[in-house]
């Protein structure tokens, strides 16, 4: 990986905790090097200082997920931690990250609700001299956004797309086959490099006329799911089936989350699909959801794309901890992620696609899951 290059230690007003960071950096740097990274260290709890984790919901697991596990990454380094949940609400989560600022936390570890709305308190934070590391969803028009710690976006949906083109044999198929597409929430970036990356794969089939998508509905402001909500992408799938769907059936449907899939499952069974005489279309999905899981295990969604929340969250403090230490964190991107006022340096990890076939050896094999769980 390369370093970033641009080093923030004399930050305005990191001058007392850049004094502290030195006292601290041999001995962090001692046991890094020894011990192959943060986490590995065994110091008394908040030795290191206090990291501010700002998750935006508890509605889906693995935002639960993923803060127990940074948590548990930094304690073990030698952190304390401060966790809030902002359960979607915007004016939550900026007086949480206030309060987290008002606290003189060390750094500051946001995955915001919505990324367009944090840019005044991400500059409280720079004034204050704290770092921010963005997690998994990236913070938008902020000169204050020092790293970016999430998974290889376009990626997942490039995967979702071939999984597609797989399960119906596009390369073969005469078509037209049906295919309905739904994007992820609009404040969210990484719901455009989800569907950018999935339609790299699917608008040549479209192109070509193997595939088809009878609503004509194709942009992201059409096909947008606001706060990624099942409910609202129920309602729109029910409204797609009703008004396109009366003398066809639909072939596959796009879905780059598993709450969204859920709900798109619920309107397609509501709609007589699920039987043998007119089974579920390919439901692709996003995220492993336990509940996503069985449904692929009984044979209704087809696929999810696994993000391994265990190793972001590891990743994240390792680069929490050198931000804290007034290093530059180690990332292997300083291209791609343009938040509107700066390109985010960042630490991209792989996705990995998931069906029946697989989620043993992905999802219980590794100890994500036990085998119970997904009884």
């Amino acid at each position: 990986m390369n370093a970033m290059s641009e080093n923030r230690t004399g930050r305005t007003g990191r001058t007392g905790r850049t004094v502290r960071a030195a006292a601290l950096g041999a001995a962090l740097a001692l046991a890094a090097g020894a011990c192959g990274g943060v986490g590995d260290a065994a110091r008394p709890e908040g030795e290191s200082g206090t990291v501010g984790i700002s998750m935006p919901t508890k509605s889906w697991e693995r935002w639960v997920q993923d803060g127990e596990n940074m948590v548990a990454s930094l304690e073990e380094a030698g952190y304390g931690t401060d966790l809030q949940y902002a359960e979607d609400v915007v004016e939550d989560q900026v007086a949480q990250i206030e309060n987290m600022i008002t606290k003189d936390v060390d750094v500051l570890v946001v995955a915001p609700v919505d990324g367009e709305a944090l840019t005044e308190v991400v500059g409280s934070a720079e004034d204050a001299g704290i770092p921010v590391l963005s997690y998994d969803r990236l913070i938008m028009e902020s000169e204050g956004v020092d790293a970016y710690a999430t998974f290889d976006n376009f990626g997942v949906g490039v995967l979702q797309g071939e999984y597609i083109a797989q399960e119906l044999g596009l390369d073969e198929a005469e078509g037209p086959l049906a295919i309905e597409l739904f994007g992820g929430s609009p404040d969210d970036n990484n719901a455009y490099y989800f569907y950018d990356g999935a339609m790299s794969v699917l608008q040549p089939y479209i192109d070509d006329g193997v595939l088809e998508v009878p609503s004509g509905q194709t942009e992201m402001n059409q096909i947008a799911t606001m706060r990624w909500d099942g409910a609202v992408a129920q309602d729109r799938m029910d409204n797609l089936l009703g008004a396109h769907y009366s003398d066809r059936e639909l072939d596959a449907v796009l879905s780059p989350f598993d709450g969204i899939s859920t709900g798109v499952i619920s309107s397609l069974k509501g709609a007589g699909y699920g039987t043998d005489d007119k089974p579920l279309p390919v439901v692709t999905g996003q995220d492993a959801e336990t509940a996503s899981v069985k449904s692929i295990i009984a044979g209704e969604q087809t696929q999810t794309v696994f993000k391994d929340t265990r190793a972001l969250a590891d990743s994240a403090a390792e680069m929490a901890d050198a931000l804290a230490r007034g290093e530059e964190p180690e990332v292997d991107d300083t291209e791609t992620y343009d938040n509107g006022a700066k390109v985010v340096p960042a630490r991209l990890l792989e996705p990995v696609s998931v069906d029946a076939s697989n989620y043993e050896e992905v999802l219980i094999d590794s100890g994500y899951y036990e085998e119970s769980d997904l009884k």
